[in-house]
């Protein structure tokens, strides 16, 4: 019994895990949720009445959200520099609140510099939101000169409350958060091989649900390892551990997308075209009718569920002697004769399998430390740990590169985004106190929070259609909320905490949730103040309206950033830094010194991520141009299958200084030329469509190598393989031409 339930609870771990990497959206849930409670049980301990309560709930959950920060010290420092701007703004917003003009004009100002903030980093944005939040809080409950001394104390209470629930019941640190992501990427990594086990067994009928899994699955693993990398740099204390960790994680996503891609190879009558993974809805591959049904199907589905086991459990709890068997099995498929009888596509399923088999060894000994048994191991295993430990003792920290030049003036996003905000948000304030006197600041904030973590016209514009439909839904069900809780003061504040907790769980999942949310803790909040009305909420709707308007008014004439525009120079940069570590992978691959490549897949990644974020207004479901919006799908379809080889170039070049059985094959530098002087024509071309260029074409990437090279073992030389991503990256970026107007070139 005490077993089934620990296994049970490990399952409910993995499942939360994998759903909410890191916990990150859990911790800021109950994080908030628990300084808010504290601040609430402190003031009605000492009898504050209920608008005081009010104040103290909004002053913790202020306190709470703002601070980004990642290192503890580093969040007490702002936690402490945010009280006295508490206090300021407070202050100023009771005296200023009478005087019309003066306090609009306080409050333009106050808008442009805590925009403008940003420019000095997590601390500056955190100080400039609670000046603002702390500022609309005293609009909110209407405070007074009079009532100042009551809400300094009520706001400190909060404060104390908010470092008390981060430091104390709920702390956070760098290493913890870190540890909780790597336990979410092995757990979304067994749930995307989990997927893949459905495919050799899935019917004609079936096989387009799977594909569509596989697709979400091999998505989320990737988006993993972004967080990863993005914390390495303050979650360890050693720069050759977080290299190590960098190169581990990638190893292991890039060998599951592998596996993925011959596994549906096996399926098809001719070899699946990567891009079959990364674009949504694509058509299952030509020749995918029936499940396999080689002789050696049984024993594929026996070790695709052994891998998910290995690949999930840490060496602690993968243990054992069957564990151990099984482990050596799936890492014997990387030598030739231990392949079973079957089909050469899924001969290839079972190469994959070893080596999806090394990547799970890597990654464990990377994040557990050597803890596996290595009595039991066999010649197969033993060579991939001395391989995995050469690789490892072949790791040196890069040098740190110089960073790049920022805008100034007005090019200055920060300053630009403070111009735009603060011109919206004076349109915001005349037309909000046209609709009522008492609630205008409802459209400035609306205004305000379309600009935040946005830099399109057309990013704002979306942003504001889902805060308006957020707004509509929560209003119809805060009128319903506000009969059922009546005068219950505390049952009133419980589902008020209850909507703060959803409220930041499901905020980077669904802008439109997060809406509803708060205008559902609203219209509750408004009861408790006895200010409720039918009318209130549909004025909120209003002034929501008119706050989403004038923000995309202002973005569009103010120093205007059109979505073409951005997603042009992001699509550059992501085509740049694809050139860039191509070339370096396959130059270090042909013998020469191909630098940091980790370091230069994981910004592809990033530069990836963001233009896959900028391209969202452009294919979003209330887009009327179906026909662009296919179109930007498919772009950034391809895009993602252009980094996939390219991190898998990089991540062979690296091992090739340690790898025995790698060797480096001079030719390969003239089979990239073509491939990267089509990536900086497109490039060009993107940046400047009056460019003068031209793609180069000729004979496919592998005719171009003389054939006496692939006379070797399919896994034991590096060409083979590199050949097999040199000309699939050769495809995609051929594929991105079509779309983005680029013209071709002479056949070679």
């Amino acid at each position: 019994m005490r077993a089934a339930g620990r296994s049970g609870r490990v399952r409910l771990w993995d499942r939360l895990a994998a759903s909410d990497p890191g916990l990150l959206r859990l911790t800021a849930g109950l994080r908030t949720v628990t300084a808010i409670s504290l601040t609430l049980a402190v003031l009605a301990g000492i009898g504050v009445p209920v608008p005081r309560l009010v104040a103290g709930a909004m002053a913790a959950m202020v306190a709470t959200f703002a601070i980004r920060e990642k290192q503890p010290a580093r969040q007490a420092v702002t936690l402490a520099l945010g009280l006295p701007v508490a206090l300021a703004s407070v202050s100023l917003g009771a005296l200023l609140n009478q005087h019309v003009v003066v306090g609009d004009l306080f409050f333009v100002a106050l808008i442009f510099s805590a925009v403008y903030g940003r420019r000095f980093g997590d601390r500056g944005t955190a100080l400039g939101l609670i000046g603002f939040q702390i500022y609309f809080l005293s609009l909110f409950v209407q405070a007074t000169p009079a009532v100042l001394p009551a809400l300094y104390g009520v706001i400190g209470v909060a404060f104390v409350c908010s470092a008390a629930a981060r430091f104390v019941l709920l702390p956070q640190t760098p290493a913890g958060t870190l540890d909780r992501l790597r336990r979410a990427f092995r757990a979304r990594l067994a749930q995307l091989i989990a997927s893949q086990a459905k495919l050799p067994d899935a019917g004609p009928e079936e096989v387009e649900k799977v594909l569509e899994e596989l697709r979400t699955r091999t998505a989320r693993l990737h988006e993993t390892a972004l967080m990863i990398q993005g914390r390495l740099e303050d979650g360890t204390s050693d720069p050759a551990v977080a290299r190590l960790l960098q190169r581990r994680v990638a190893d292991a996503e890039i060998a599951a997308e592998r596996l993925g891609l011959l596994l549906l190879t096996a399926r098809s009558a001719e070899r699946t075209d990567t891009l079959t993974l990364h674009l949504p809805g694509a058509p299952v591959p030509s020749g995918v009718e029936s499940p396999v049904r080689d002789g050696a199907a049984a024993a594929l589905r026996r070790d695709l569920r052994a891998l998910r086991v290995l690949m999930l459990r840490p060496a602690g709890e993968a243990s054992g002697t069957a564990l151990a068997q099984v482990r050596n099995r799936l890492l014997g498929y990387r030598e030739e004769e231990n392949l079973p009888e079957a089909a050469p596509a899924v001969q290839d399923v079972f190469r994959g399998l070893g080596e999806a088999a090394r990547a799970s060894l890597g990654l464990r000994l990377a994040l557990d430390g050597p803890q596996d048994d290595e009595s039991a191991d066999t010649p197969a295993t033993t060579r991939s740990r001395e391989e995995l430990d050469a690789e490892d003792a072949a790791i040196e920290i890069s040098e740190e590169r110089t960073p790049q030049a920022e805008p100034t003036g007005l090019a200055r996003p920060t300053t630009r985004a403070a111009l735009q905000v603060a011109v919206g948000s004076s349109l915001a304030i005349a037309g909000g106190e046209l609709l009522s006197s008492q609630r205008w600041y409802w459209a400035v904030l609306t205004c305000w929070i379309v600009f935040l973590n946005t830099a399109s016209t057309g990013e704002i514009l979306v942003k504001g259609y889902r805060r308006l439909l957020g707004t509509v839904l929560g209003v119809v069900a805060g009128i319903g909320l506000a009969g059922l809780v009546g005068h219950q003061t505390w049952l009133a504040f419980g589902l008020v905490l209850v909507f703060i907790f959803a409220m930041f769980y499901t905020a980077p999942l669904s802008y439109t949730l997060m809406s509803f949310f708060v205008t559902a803790m609203l219209g509750l909040l408004y009861t408790l103040l006895n200010t409720y009305s039918a009318d209130v909420l549909v004025l909120r709707i209003e002034e929501t309206a008119l706050g989403a308007a004038c923000g995309v008014f202002a973005a569009a004439v103010v120093l205007p950033v059109h979505t073409d525009r951005r997603t042009n120079e992001l699509l550059v940069a992501v085509l740049d830094r694809l050139a860039d570590v191509t070339r370096g992978a396959v130059d270090q691959l042909s013998g020469g010194a191909g630098g940091d490549l980790v370091e230069r897949a994981r910004e592809l990644d990033q530069a990836l991520a963001d233009l896959r974020a900028a391209t969202q207004p452009l294919t979003h479901p209330i887009t009327p141009l179906r026909s662009r919006r296919d179109s930007v799908r498919y772009v950034v379809a391809l895009l993602e299958t252009c980094a996939y080889h390219g991190r898998s170039l990089a991540a062979t070049a690296e091992l090739l200084p340690t790898h025995p059985s790698i060797a480096a094959d001079p030719r390969l530098r003239g089979a990239c030329g073509r491939i990267v002087h089509n990536i900086e024509a497109i490039a060009a071309h993107v940046a400047d469509p009056r460019a003068a260029v031209e793609m180069e074409s000729g004979p496919s990437i592998a005719s171009m190598l003389e054939p006496g090279t692939l006379r070797t073992p399919r896994y034991g030389r590096v060409t083979d393989r590199v050949l097999r991503h040199l000309q699939r990256l050769d495809e995609a970026v051929s594929g991105l031409a079509r779309p983005l107007g680029v013209t071709g070139g002479p056949a070679g």
